[in-house]
């Protein structure tokens, strides 16, 4: 199962007002692990940022200016979410902007690129109604080290909320499957530290005691012996 946990920083807080995207980053997790495959790039907006979304990320228009436009990496974009579902923290409002984005570049909408989204935000509000649930509350509750979260940042938002999922999504399901996992490496450690059994073959002299044996087993019994009348059966 490949899931990329993705984020982006913008101009402001509404794309339907001209604000438009900054900096995405989109961090690759197949079969809940984090492969190190990861997409970060900044984007020129072309247009000038808004103060209060200054004071959140710290990106500035000066750091800006050099940076590709979003039709420059679209298809860069594209090719790395293609078929993934996307796991994203309020994922109404970067899906929004993403697809004006993508609107702007006359290009098919997010939906059509991905195979499905998953709001952890969503999620995190379900399994703890009425308490605080934007990333830096899960990174305490889930005890993620977010020490370097001064300011937002797409990549690094990325990798918080990658281990905030994980927390989210570890049921008793997931729980029982491990240790279904352990037991079973358990078993075959064992099955491979038992000793093999040693055959010995009976000298001659024990298969004459033997014999001698059977044969005064079958006089005191009168010929009732089992293993003869299984002999005779024959």
């Amino acid at each position: 199962m490949r899931q990329i946990i993705l984020d982006t920083e913008t101009t402001g807080l509404d794309p339907n007002q001209g604000h438009r995207i900054i900096e995405v980053a989109a961090v690759e997790m197949v079969n809940r692990r984090l492969t190190g495959n990861h997409l970060h790039r900044y984007v020129n907006p072309d247009r000038d940022i808004d103060a209060g979304a200054m004071q959140v990320h710290g990106i500035t228009p000066e750091f800006l200016q050099d940076k590709p436009r979003f039709a420059d990496i679209a298809q860069e974009f594209l090719d790395f979410i293609q078929g993934a579902e996307l796991i994203i923290h309020n994922a109404p409002f970067d899906v929004g902007f993403l697809n004006m984005e993508l609107r702007l570049l006359e290009r098919a909408p997010l939906a059509n690129w991905c195979d499905s989204v998953t709001d952890t935000l969503a999620m995190a509000k379900a399994l703890h109604p009425g308490q605080r649930n934007n990333l830096d509350a899960l990174c305490k509750r889930y005890g993620v080290d977010n020490a370097a979260r001064t300011l937002h940042g797409a990549l690094l938002d990325c990798e918080l909320l990658a281990a905030v999922y994980l927390a989210l999504t570890r049921g008793q399901e997931s729980l029982s499957i491990g240790l279904e996992v352990r037991s079973a490496q358990a078993d075959q450690a064992a099955a491979r530290a038992r000793p093999k059994p040693v055959l010995l073959p009976a000298s001659a002299s024990e298969l004459a005691e033997h014999e001698a044996l059977l044969q005064a087993i079958a006089k005191e019994s009168k010929g009732a012996c089992l293993w003869d009348a299984g002999q005779e059966a024959v």
